[in-house]
C-alpha cells in the first residue's frame, strides 16, 4: 500500500509536468489545428537559457522569471515571423516547418551549450518533504508549481477580457473578427502563454532528467500522449489527461511484470491507442459534427 501510495504521489507530480506541456500543445493545435512537434525543443532551450542566467549569478527565481519572459517574447516572434505567412499554406508546410524548428532548437543548443549532460538546480532540494514523506521536496514542488500555474490559466481563461478573446478566437475566428478581436494577435498571445509554460515545465523537469539537448524528448510524448487521451479541443481536458497518463505510467511500471523503467513510455503509447479506439475525440473533447 505503501508502494502504491509514493507512485501515485509521484504520478501526480511528473503529471503536472505532463499536463504542462499537453496545455501547450492543445493551445496551440486550437489557434493554428497543428500538432508542435516542437514544443518540446523550445522548453528545452528555454531552459538552457535559465541554466545560463543562473551559472551567471542569477538567482534561480529571478532566472526563472525572466526566462518566462524571454520565452514569451520568442513565442510570439515564432508566430509573427514564421507562421503568419503560412496561415493559408497547406498541412505538409506546416509539418516540415515544425520539424525544421525541432532541428535548429535542438542543434543551436549543442552549438552553444554542447551535448554533455549538465545538472540543473532545483529550489526545493531533492531530500524527502519530511521524515518519512513518500514524495521529495522537488516533487511537491513541482506539483505545487504547476497547481498554481494551471489555476491562474483557468483565472485568466475564464475572467479576463484578453483570455475570453483567446478563446472566442480559438472557438470561433470568425465571429469574434466582427466583434472587433484581432484574432492574429490572440494567436501570435497564445504562441507565446504556450512556449512560457513549456518553459515552466522544462525548468522544473530539468533536476529530474538532467539538463541536455534530448531531454524533453520523452516528455513531448508523454504531453501528447495528456494531450490525446484528454482531447485536443479541451484545454482542460489535456490537464486531466496529463495527470491521468503520469499515474497511470508510474503505477504501470511498479505493479505489471516485465515493463519497469524501460518500457514505461510505451504504456503512454498503448493509452493514445487505446482512447482513439473508444473515443476518437478524447475523453473530453467535443465531436465534430457536419450536415451533409
Amino acid at each position: 500500500m505503501e508502494l502504491f501510495i509514493h507512485q501515485v504521489l509521484a504520478g501526480l507530480a511528473t503529471g503536472g509536468i505532463y499536463a504542462c506541456i499537453a496545455l501547450a500543445i492543445v493551445m496551440i493545435y486550437q489557434a493554428i489545428h497543428h500538432l508542435n512537434l516542437a514544443q518540446g525543443e523550445m522548453a528545452m532551450f528555454s531552459t538552457f537559457v535559465a541554466w545560463q542566467l543562473i551559472e551567471w549569478g542569477m538567482p534561480y527565481w529571478a532566472a526563472f522569471v525572466l526566462t518566462l519572459v524571454l520565452s514569451f517574447a520568442a513565442g510570439v516572434a515564432i508566430e509573427r515571423i514564421v507562421f503568419r505567412p503560412l496561415h493559408n499554406a497547406p498541412v505538409l508546410s506546416h509539418i516540415v516547418v515544425f520539424i525544421a524548428l525541432f532541428s535548429i532548437f535542438n542543434s543551436a543548443a549543442g552549438f552553444i551549450w554542447d551535448f554533455t549532460i549538465k545538472s540543473f538546480p532545483s529550489p526545493f532540494g531533492s531530500q524527502p518533504l519530511f521524515e518519512g514523506a513518500p514524495v521529495s521536496a522537488h516533487d511537491t514542488g513541482m506539483f505545487g508549481v504547476t497547481f498554481v500555474l494551471l489555476i491562474l490559466l483557468f483565472l485568466f481563461f475564464r475572467f479576463t477580457r484578453v483570455g475570453l478573446a483567446m478563446r472566442a478566437a480559438a472557438v470561433n475566428p470568425e465571429s469574434a473578427r466582427l466583434v472587433g478581436i484581432r484574432v492574429g494577435w490572440m494567436v501570435a498571445l497564445g504562441w507565446g502563454m504556450a512556449a512560457a509554460i513549456g518553459a515552466v515545465a522544462g525548468m522544473l523537469i530539468a533536476p529530474v532528467v538532467f539538463l541536455e539537448p534530448n531531454m524533453m524528448l520523452s516528455i513531448l510524448l508523454y504531453g501528447f500522449a495528456g494531450a490525446v487521451v484528454g482531447g485536443l479541443t479541451s484545454p482542460a481536458g489535456a490537464v486531466v489527461g496529463g495527470f491521468i497518463v503520469g499515474v497511470v505510467e508510474n503505477l504501470a511500471g511498479s505493479f505489471i511484470p516485465y515493463i519497469g523503467q524501460e518500457l514505461k513510455l510505451t504504456i503512454a503509447l498503448a493509452l493514445i491507442v487505446a482512447v482513439l479506439m473508444v473515443r476518437p475525440s478524447g475523453l473530453f473533447g467535443s465531436r465534430l459534427v457536419s450536415r451533409v
